[in-house]
């Protein structure tokens, strides 16, 4: 395919911003492949994501974000990101000992349904490592307790930097990440967690679900904020149970819906399809 460049923009709504910014594009010899745009009419925000073809396009890579800002993003007040196709992604999947999400990944990754590098699986727990090896992707093994957490945090964090990781994804890791190592990857965390959260927290949610004949059961992926499971939400599903299933069936059927929401949220963040702005996310699709 084509090389593409993506620019996602909010800025205050106003009169010809759709106009304006595909002018910049078809004036500089560019093909537009989609554009979407949304107005909150009761913040009075635009939203906006539109894509276009490289090949012709007069301006190089290098210079499009600075000649849209100077002649378009300055004068709308725009806040806005410019990603392109051709620079492929690089992710770090956190994780603990349960292995749904972790495996669902790698074989979307494995059969080339990501499009993404993946160059580490980082874990407070072993008993993963043999999936990374499997895989062939290297593991890092970090010990945690409430003694050395922040001093094992800023050795991820070096770790990332050191491997170039843009975003990462929580798949099922059990450990609430500081504040200041989400403000390293603001917006760029996802995580994952069963829908019951607050109604049934603790250790064993579906355990708590089953003892109250819940009928349905869900799943919910969100960008990592410093409030705990609060953040931008993703996506989000169910599944219909009912008194015929077992505790074991609630928790199989709550570990596939984990897994393909995880994925799903995974792959609009790649498809730089997510404009966050505030607490929610703008979902272009």
């Amino acid at each position: 395919m084509d090389a593409s460049a993506t620019l996602l923009i909010h800025c205050p709504d106003n009169k010809g911003i759709v106009a304006t910014v595909s002018e910049f594009i078809y004036k500089n010899n560019g093909n537009i492949t989609y554009l979407d745009q949304h107005v909150d009419t009761h913040l009075k925000v635009f939203f906006m994501r539109i894509e276009w073809e490289l090949s012709d396009f007069i301006i190089p890579d290098e210079k499009i974000g600075e000649y849209f800002d100077l002649l378009i993003a300055q004068k709308y007040g725009m806040k806005w990101q410019l990603h392109f196709s051709h620079e492929l992604p690089r992710m770090a999947i956190f994780v603990s000992k349960m292995p749904h999400c972790l495996y669902d990944i790698l074989s979307r990754w494995k059969s080339k349904e990501m499009e993404v590098d993946i160059p580490l699986i980082i874990s407070n727990h072993r008993d993963l490592e043999p999936v990374a090896q499997q895989f062939g992707i290297d593991f890092y093994h970090f010990e945690i307790n409430k003694h050395n957490k922040e001093e094992q945090e800023q050795a991820q964090l070096a770790l990332l930097a050191e491997h170039n990781v843009e975003f990462i994804v929580l798949a099922r890791y059990m450990q609430i990440l500081t504040a200041d190592f989400i403000e390293h990857y603001r917006n760029n965390i996802i995580n994952i967690h069963h829908s019951f959260l607050p109604a049934f927290p603790g250790a064993k949610p579906y355990h708590s679900a089953f003892e109250r004949g819940v009928k349905v059961i869900g799943a919910t992926s969100h960008y990592v904020t410093a409030d705990l499971d609060a953040g931008p939400i993703i996506a989000q599903d169910i599944i219909r149970v009912s008194h015929a299933d077992s505790i074991d069936d609630l928790v199989r059927k709550g570990r596939d819906l984990e897994k393909v929401i995880l994925s799903r949220s995974i792959w609009h963040h790649l498809q730089r399809q997510l404009l966050v702005f505030q607490n929610r996310t703008i979902v272009f699709t």
